[in-house]
């Protein structure tokens, strides 16, 4: 690629995943199949200024711990970056990864909140639309899998965007908002031991609200799909530069 792949770091994952496994950043240059030198990192909680995406060829925002409903300054500030992104009709791919699916939702004016069925969390099956006509989605290995991880959702859509993916908890799995800019709820960056850790760390707050952790557990499993997808983003950034 000519151009590096940006990806918007928003936050940082679990402190001891971090140290045996890396971060969200690495999972998913791993999961692209780029080197580092074909990738441009900005970590906006830490103030990093994000570049114009003239000189980037895709975006990727990271998940996160925090909550799109804190309306911390960084991620005010990176909202309004995406919205000026997307309505300045820039081909520059984009795509939004469970906290940047929701930020990017938040951006174009729709609603971000807990999501009233609970948390998700585990592997789970994602039911695409009938078409099957996106292009991230176009070939995609069946059943469509992915890892969750999440307490809140996208509770109203954007004007103009559609639904290309739900699941049994969760109505807007995958969103794409306008054309090149896509959003998923899932973590396509996950393997089944990463959502293993997040289960197994967050396994007292899903027993107080009534979910049973080993359950989850017991869904885990490595799925193809994420690998895939961001595979196919990347190659639909490489095609941009076009």
């Amino acid at each position: 690629m000519n151009r590096p792949l940006l990806i918007v770091k928003t936050g940082s994952s679990i402190p001891s995943l971090v140290a045996r496994r890396g971060d969200f950043e690495d999972w998913i240059a791993q999961g692209l199949g780029l080197s580092r030198a074909e990738i441009t990192i900005v970590d906006v909680p830490k103030g990093e200024r994000l570049p114009s995406t003239d000189v980037v060829c895709g975006v990727i925002i990271s998940g996160a711990h925090a909550m799109v409903t804190e309306h911390q300054a960084w991620s005010e500030r990176a909202a309004e970056w995406l919205n000026n992104a997307v309505e300045n009709g820039k081909t520059t791919p984009i795509l939004g990864i469970c906290y940047g699916h929701q930020l990017l939702a938040y951006a174009l004016d729709g609603e971000v909140g807990d999501n009233p069925n609970g948390r998700e969390f585990g592997t789970v099956d994602i039911h695409p639309r009938a078409d099957g006509g996106d292009p991230l989605f176009a070939g995609l290995p069946l059943p469509i899998q992915g890892h969750v991880s999440h307490t809140q959702s996208v509770l109203k859509l954007p004007e103009g965007a559609q639904v290309l993916a739900t699941s049994a908890m969760e109505p807007h799995t995958a969103i794409v908002f306008a054309p090149r800019v896509w959003g998923v709820q899932f973590h396509p960056e996950f393997d089944a031991d990463i959502v293993r850790t997040y289960i197994h760390a967050y396994a007292d707050v899903l027993r107080s609200e009534g979910q049973d952790p080993e359950q989850r557990l017991a869904t885990c499993h490595d799925t193809p799909v994420g690998t895939a997808l961001l595979r196919q983003f990347a190659r639909l950034a490489k095609q941009s530069m076009k």
